[in-house]
């Protein structure tokens, strides 16, 4: 069976790459050529192209018009598995138009950055029919350490948000706490070396935290990924009529430090939207 793939990124080209080093008889799209085609794929012109030769098209695409502009009218039973994180009531929306054009469809949702994503430990959230869904799990073996069935759309979207809620909210704590070290003439190494030693270190805390210390902000997880994710869980948690203090000042956070020229760095750049301490 040939597998499609849309959205070639900074999680997309890894996780393409790593099914095409499996075998996956493999066919990719991205809007943006910059040669990274993974090795043993086909790389098409036009979108409409996967959707005529593969039986799964996964989307690993950005936003929801993204996703919109790409849909053909007809998809012939074609199995479409959205990869990315989009509102819950949008998946919900795609599931139904997916059906209508004559397809099946999957949310699967992942928890990871690039680091994951190259190494295929990645973490899925899955949701749909139980068919489906059986249809999709040995093909997302080469991406993902573990794979998690959330039952129907948009089930997997609506855990992948309360994931990133601690996501969020913990990488948020950590910058500010080196913030905190730095005001106070605390050496920010040794401050990651308590980190790291303590209950509450993480793979997570361990790669943020070395970023914090070194300055090296390049991306795993964008200051714009971060952002609209943010936002997505606020509106969501809006709409449901729960709060959301936590995430309603990341999110400003991180508009903050997006608006002063970070939005292409990695998450832990948001320290940048504290300030320098005075002392």
């Amino acid at each position: 069976m040939t597998v499609g793939f849309l959205g070639l990124g900074v999680m997309g080209r890894p996780m393409a790459a790593n099914l095409a080093k499996a075998g996956v008889e493999l066919v990719v799209w991205s809007r943006t050529d910059r040669g990274d085609t993974p090795p043993g794929a086909v790389r098409v012109t036009e979108p409409g192209e996967v959707f005529r030769r593969a039986g799964v098209v996964i989307l690993m695409l950005a936003t929801e018009q993204a996703i919109d502009s790409l849909l053909p009218a007809e998809l012939g039973g074609t199995l479409v598995v959205h990869m990315g994180t989009t509102s819950p009531e949008y998946s919900a929306g795609l599931g139904a138009r997916i059906r209508d054009a004559g397809g099946r469809y999957v949310e699967a949702p992942v928890s990871g950055s690039r680091g994951p994503a190259e190494a295929g430990e990645l973490i899925a959230m899955i949701a749909g029919d139980p068919e489906d869904l059986s249809r999709v799990r040995p093909i997302l073996a080469p991406l993902c350490r573990q794979v998690f069935e959330c039952g129907p759309v948009p089930g997997a979207l609506l855990l992948k948000l309360s994931v990133n809620t601690f996501l969020i909210s913990m990488v948020t704590g950590l910058a500010e706490a080196f913030h905190f070290a730095e005001g106070h003439g605390v050496e920010a190494d040794l401050l990651r070396q308590v980190l790291d030693a303590g209950p509450m270190a993480s793979a997570v805390s361990r790669g943020k935290g070395g970023k914090l210390v070194d300055g090296d902000f390049a991306v795993q997880a964008a200051i714009h990924d971060v952002l609209k994710n943010n936002e997505l869980i606020v509106s969501s948690a809006r709409r449901r009529g729960i709060t959301s203090p936590l995430l309603d000042v990341c999110r400003d956070l991180y508009a903050s430090a997006a608006a002063s020229g970070h939005a292409e760095a990695d998450m832990a750049a948001v320290v940048h939207a504290f300030g320098e301490p005075t002392h």
